[in-house]
């Protein structure tokens, strides 16, 4: 699944799920709401991203170029470092900015220090 959601300079897709061959049909349409917009700034979250095969790292790379063309920029936020490679191995990660400082709220939380109970 992947949702839009726009401010006055950024569009954001949040990405749920596997972007791979299987979505594909949606890339089209989705590509084309997404250039409409005009914003400078895409940011792709894939914070909840299971699974990106070379079809889903060739749509990415498709936002990022065509908004590269019109002067604009795409962040890559909540990507794990498996999609990072695909997209490295396609030559494309330079057309990204790889948010590092973003923590995706369905990571787990650091652990709290326990407390020693004895004998347990």
């Amino acid at each position: 699944m992947i949702e839009i959601a726009t401010s006055s300079t950024t569009t954001t897709l949040v990405i749920a799920g596997d972007l791979d061959l299987a979505e594909r049909d949606q890339f089209p349409e989705i590509a084309t709401r997404v250039v409409g917009l005009r914003r400078q700034l895409l940011v792709i979250d894939m914070c909840r991203v299971t699974f990106m095969d070379s079809t889903g790292a060739a749509f990415l790379i498709s936002l990022a170029d065509s908004g590269r063309k019109r002067g604009g920029a795409t962040v890559l936020r909540g990507a794990d470092e498996r999609d990072l490679f695909v997209l490295e191995v396609c030559g494309a990660l330079d057309l990204f900015r790889i948010d590092r400082d973003h923590r995706c709220e369905s990571a787990p939380a650091p652990s709290a220090p326990t407390a020693h109970h004895p004998g347990g």
